[in-house]
């Protein structure tokens, strides 16, 4: 684990595939935080139906992170997953928490998390997008209807996937 975060002592690898959660509002690809990083739990949550993207997130900077180094992370967080909307024709929805939270174990000064909560189209194109100062609740309307049927809808994007090339495993043990 990275200095003041401890996810290994509280999480364990979920083992139960990628399925979207069917609402009235569509089906909702629930991703955590760390999932946001790896292109294919998207694409698996996008070849299983999802109509969104969902991405609760506890991410922040280490209080030592000299102020280009603090952008550079922030830019990498945004742009990996506009990227996953773009690739996959789906709208995103990042939130994030802000505010500080000290490292009672004195390992670190503890993280400062950088908000940022975003809102994306199927284009990767900004909704709406929060700061680092305040919360705030992002509102927005999403026309599904473009998300199904935009300028390369999803089922001309997956569908000219060479998957014969290509497998992935629901259940795949990252593990070497």
């Amino acid at each position: 684990d990275d200095p003041g975060y401890y996810e290994k002592f509280y999480f364990t690898p979920g083992d139960l595939g990628f399925k979207p959660i069917a609402t009235s509002v569509g089906a909702l690809g629930l991703l955590v935080c760390w999932d946001q990083w790896y292109p294919e739990a998207a694409r698996l949550m996008a070849l299983a139906g999802a109509d969104f993207l969902l991405y609760p997130t506890a991410i922040g900077w280490n209080l030592d992170d000299s102020r280009e180094e603090r952008a550079r992370q922030l830019e990498a967080w945004v742009t990996v997953q506009r990227g996953h909307a773009v690739a996959n024709g789906l709208p995103v929805i990042s939130c994030n928490r802000i505010g500080h939270e000290p490292d009672l174990s004195g390992q670190s000064g503890g993280i400062q998390f950088w908000g940022n909560s975003f809102v994306v189209g199927p284009q990767g194109e900004f909704l709406d997008r929060a700061d680092d100062q305040e919360e705030r609740l992002l509102m927005v309307d999403i026309d599904r209807q473009r998300s199904l049927c935009g300028s390369m809808p999803l089922s001309f994007r997956l569908g000219s996937r060479r998957s014969t090339r290509l497998r992935i495993s629901w259940m795949a043990n990252p593990d070497p």
